[in-house]
């Protein structure tokens, strides 16, 4: 690590060390360039390593397990006395960070990439200034990739006091569980972290201002999740605004319902998760010229490249669905164009999961979008309440929707609900990218029992071709 140092050269300069930024220096370094990777630190990783997608995940798990122990009669398990040690459970959490963290350390400095700590800012189209503890170093460079991600969306009415009112980060790391807990927004950072508490005890309501949870998600998935949630004791207030925080003897959050009603919600505790906003602040892109969308999101071509020649942006900043292993792909894509290999963003299909109970999944075209788009669709349906292995894991909640071409019968996406979908969507997102026919993914033997067999009978209901349950 260099830092403190007047000036220094390299080939390519890459601002923020998330899953967009490390992975663009680690191919790059594998391309045979010179990289500094410029991030504020103090771990390598961005949001999604650090506070985001590795951490809620393993919270996820744990809350599962709780909930899984006190809810085992049916199976003939009966725990007496079971005790959430949550500090415990975040010091847990917390140790799987630190090991992902230092092995992102431990790629870069194998593969020679520079890391520098600080605080980067653009000066021209060919150099940095970074701000750190000891110093500023400037950085002079022959291409940049911009990865800077996103951060939290605030309310001007509900802002963070990190004590009250928190967002997600403050909500990975709580020494006790609240007893009252209300989740602004009912996004998929709302809907995770909810249901993590509600099974480790809390009393949770989620409040979200649309009509709809995950707005744009297939609508038979949005039902079937909200019917899990009330399984589970989450309250769901939609199109309710929340407009204050009173945080007095009976704290409560104030909201606004359709009606015009004003309502207060017992609330120890607030989480907002209300949409993110691109960490663009401070870069000094007006200096260079880098042009923006109305949301501030970075503008870039299938080529990752911005509209300044020379200049990138992947991830999070450069717009589109905020998902790490989007930012993956691209980050690929910057590194071997600045290379000069060929290469474009022109992937088919990009696979999103929300990690709920259950998890829903989903990739390519919902059954809306084919119809919009102008396609004569068809689509077949497997509840997993047919399921032997569903039925085995107790996670009869959910089904599969395979959404094809009514002509062609080509596949044009696929939606799922249920225990360890998120485990075979990628099965589905490369029948997409290969051009995949309903045949095709019939024909193809799935492990039986398991949950990804359910595609296969997905696909064949869509074909008329349903063993396992009525064909329609």
């Amino acid at each position: 690590m260099v830092v403190g140092s007047v000036s220094r050269g390299c080939q390519v300069a890459v601002i923020g060390a998330g899953p967009g930024g490390y992975v663009a220096a680690l191919r790059l370094a594998q391309l045979g360039r010179d990289v500094i990777l410029v991030d504020k630190g103090p771990r390598l990783g961005g949001v999604c390593l650090n506070v985001g997608c590795i951490p809620s995940k393993a919270l996820i798990h744990a809350a599962d397990l709780a909930y899984e122990i006190r809810h085992g009669e049916q199976m003939g398990l009966s725990v007496d006395g079971l005790r959430v040690d949550l500090p415990k459970m975040v010091a847990w959490k917390d140790g799987i960070v630190d090991r992902l963290t230092g092995g992102v350390e431990f790629l870069c400095s194998k593969n020679g990439v520079e890391v520098v700590y600080g605080s980067a800012r653009f000066l021209n189209d060919r150099s940095l200034e970074v701000a750190g503890e000891d110093g500023v170093l400037e950085v002079q460079f022959e291409s940049a990739v911009i990865a800077t991600g996103s951060s939290a969306m605030q309310l001007p009415n509900l802002p963070f006091d990190g004590e009250r009112v928190i967002g997600s980060t403050e909500a990975l790391s709580l020494e006790e569980i609240p007893e009252r807990l209300v989740v602004v927004g009912a996004g998929y950072i709302g809907l995770e972290l909810g249901t993590v508490y509600a099974k480790l005890g809390s009393e949770v309501t989620i409040v979200e201002f649309l009509p709809e949870i995950l707005p744009g998600l297939d609508r038979d998935a949005a039902k079937a999740l909200q019917r899990r949630l009330k399984k589970l004791k989450i309250k769901l207030l939609l199109n309710h605004r929340a407009v204050s925080y009173d945080d007095g003897e009976d704290p409560a959050l104030v909201a606004i319902g359709p009606d015009d009603r004003e309502i207060r919600i017992p609330a120890d505790l607030v989480m907002m998760s209300v949409g993110r906003v691109p960490r663009t602040a401070d870069l000094g892109l007006e200096a260079v010229g880098v042009a923006t969308d109305d949301k501030g999101f970075i503008t870039v071509n299938d080529r990752q490249q911005t509209s300044v020649p020379g200049i990138y942006a992947i991830g999070d900043v450069a717009g589109g669905m905020l998902l790490a292993h989007k930012a993956y792909q691209e980050a690929k894509v910057a590194a071997e164009v600045i290379a000069g290999e060929p290469a474009a963003f022109d992937n088919v299909a990009i696979p999103a999961v929300v990690y709920t109970d259950p998890e829903v999944a989903w990739t390519g075209l919902t059954e809306t979008e084919a119809v919009e788009q102008g396609y004569e669709v068809v689509t077949g349906t497997f509840n997993l309440k047919a399921s032997g292995r569903a039925m085995s894991l107790e996670a009869t909640d959910g089904f599969v929707k395979a959404i094809a071409d009514a002509g062609t019968q080509q596949l044009l996406g696929v939606v799922a609900v249920g225990r360890g979908v998120s485990e075979f969507i990628g099965e589905a997102t490369l029948a997409l990218e290969m051009g995949a026919f309903l045949e095709d993914v019939a024909l193809t033997i799935h492990p039986h029992p398991s949950m990804s067999e359910a595609l296969q009978e997905a696909v064949e209901a869509a074909l008329g071709k349903a063993v396992h349950q009525v064909n329609k």
